[in-house]
């Protein structure tokens, strides 16, 4: 083991993914490409999604290592298809060569590793490993539409997704909006292909006087924010296509 460990490096990727690259410096502060750029050891979701989004890097800043020599690591498949906010799964193992002196970086697909993504089991492996964790600066969907949507900001709660089923769902839209008329906002996220279908769900078990935000395409250029009460809401379509990620908040 090496007299001194590397850092574990928390760094964010565009909310582009799965759609047209747009310029990094848009939404990626140049200090996040620079400490980027200097890394050779990586744990991701996807190997070839990682290379790519390194590559758009080396666009700006030389990599520390051409992109054929970079160690990628990819999380195991059940954990970032189910995710690992859970603590059953020991990441430690994948920490090697942090623990053999390399700084390492930490991705998922878009936003900010561990938070509604996964990587969460790599940061508290590194913490049970007394590894440095230091989180770069980066777009982070769910706060950028708590700012935008003008609802409590002081007190709130992201739940993850809603149950996929009519009745369980309704039901659990009754529990956060009882909760949010308290003053706690409720935030969750949904599958782009189900943005219609929770839309109607919200809009129909709602109550009339609730506040109901949506927040698609953050940082990219059809980006939309948009709060109202549900009565208001009512007749008109989801203002998400079907397309895009979205993120949803119920408030007073």
């Amino acid at each position: 083991m090496a007299s001194q460990p590397g850092a574990l490096y928390l760094v964010p990727a565009p909310l582009d993914f799965g759609g047209t690259p747009q310029a990094l410096a848009g939404s990626i502060p140049d200090h996040t490409m620079v400490v980027a750029a200097g890394l050779t050891h990586w744990i991701c979701e996807n190997a070839k999604t990682a290379r790519s989004y390194l590559k758009r890097i080396g666009e700006l800043h030389p990599l520390a290592a051409p992109l054929q020599e970079q160690h990628i690591t990819e999380l195991p498949r059940e954990v970032h298809k189910k995710g690992d906010h859970d603590g059953s799964f020991d990441a430690r193992p994948l920490l090697a060569a942090a623990l053999a002196g390399h700084d390492t970086g930490l991705l998922s697909e878009a936003g900010m590793p561990a938070v509604a993504d996964p990587g969460s089991s790599v940061v508290r492996a590194a913490h049970e490993l007394n590894l440095r964790v230091v989180p770069l600066v980066g777009p982070v969907s769910l706060l950028l539409a708590l700012a935008a949507s003008g609802l409590n900001g002081q007190n709130f709660a992201f739940v993850g997704y809603l149950p996929q089923d009519a009745g369980p769902r309704a039901q659990r839209i009754r529990e956060l909006e009882t909760l949010a008329l308290k003053g706690q906002t409720q935030l969750f996220i949904e599958t782009p292909y189900r943005n219609a279908a929770i839309w109607d769900a919200l809009v129909k078990t709602l109550h009339p006087q609730t506040r109901l935000a949506v927040a698609s395409a953050l940082t990219l250029p059809a980006e939309s924010t948009r709060c109202r009460a549900v009565s208001a809401w009512r007749g008109a379509p989801c203002p998400a296509s079907n397309d895009v990620p979205a993120v949803y908040l119920i408030g007073k």
